[in-house]
């Protein structure tokens, strides 16, 4: 007898009632044989009852911020695809069956849905969300060497392993941006879908804050960046304090050659003192280096015994 693979499309949600009805609908269209959850996250407008009226499985997370509600979906639900959309109906519900092909294909660990690459540009009316798209790309794309075309879009596909090994820590909406981060750096297997993206309808409102949550998408990157690749962020860190540091020595070794004394003691205890913070600098990267090396093997290792447990019970 073949094994009954089960899909699970989830959909993060606050104050979503004038979109959430139509998204339901479309995916149960689309997608019959999925089972629809809808986390529902401290709204007030009724969400939650129009959701479970639309035949979806609704579920609450009380602590505010997307990575809490993503948290909690990825922990309570087990399934062998997940689908992740958003609940304002700017993905249109056919791609999810692309996602869904990716991840039972076995071609991919994280599927996700590239709307850089189709209508974004022209649907979205927020030219500093376009702006951050592109910064925020880039920004990833040279730090990890990849070539991510859509970092932050709301739309992807996941396989159980992806899943039940992610840990999040981000509560609000640089939670995209971990992810594709996670997966870089563990070298999960990426596929990008090209998929359309249409504005929100009239009425209904973005809660994405563009400068607020755009700090905390770049603080984000950054502590990543630091956490995955330590030798290379302490490095940097140590050379910049030894060419500023250089900077201001300089004038005292050409003063000293020209005079034969030393001015500026005061600058010249600092920029040693800056050139030791650069040397202990360098060597914490290295040690954390290693320290991350070490715990990629252990990660390994609990993929593979994650993978055979699976393979035992089913």
């Amino acid at each position: 007898m073949e094994d009954i693979k089960k899909t699970a499309i989830l959909i993060p949600c606050y104050n979503e009632s004038k979109t959430i009805e139509k998204v339901i609908k479309d995916h149960q269209a689309v997608m019959p044989h999925a089972e629809i959850y809808v986390y529902d996250n401290n709204s007030s407008d009724g969400t939650d009852e129009i959701a479970r009226n639309a035949g979806a499985i609704v579920r609450y997370e009380y602590r505010q911020g997307k990575g809490n509600v993503v948290r909690s979906m990825f922990r309570d639900i087990d399934a062998d695809c997940y689908i992740m959309t958003d609940g304002d109906d700017t993905y249109p519900a056919e791609f999810a069956l692309e996602l869904e092909k990716q991840i039972y294909s076995e071609r991919a660990d994280m599927v996700i849905g590239d709307r850089l690459s189709s209508t974004y540009f022209t649907e979205n009316k927020r030219p500093f969300h376009n702006i951050g798209n592109v910064l925020v790309r880039k920004l990833i794309n040279v730090l990890f060497k990849a070539e991510v075309k859509d970092i932050m879009t709301g739309s992807r596909g996941f396989t159980k392993a992806f899943v039940k090994s992610f840990p999040v820590t981000s509560k609000g909406f640089e939670i995209e941006t971990e992810m594709t981060i996670f997966a870089l750096d563990n070298n999960f297997k990426i596929v990008e879908v090209p998929i359309d993206y249409r504005d929100r309808p009239e009425g209904s409102e973005s809660k994405l804050n563009t400068y607020t949550d755009g700090y905390k998408v770049l603080r984000t990157i950054g502590t990543l960046f630091r956490d995955t690749k330590p030798y290379l962020f302490f490095s940097i860190i140590s050379l910049m304090l030894l060419l500023i540091g250089g900077a201001f020595f300089v004038p005292i070794l050409i003063n000293y050659f020209e005079t034969g004394t030393v001015a500026k003691y005061p600058t010249l205890i600092v920029i040693t003192a800056m050139w030791i913070i650069a040397i202990i600098s360098f060597f914490s990267g290295v040690i954390l280096q290693v320290l991350k090396k070490q715990h990629r093997h252990n990660f390994e290792r609990y993929l593979n015994m994650l993978n055979e447990i699976w393979r035992k019970e089913g």
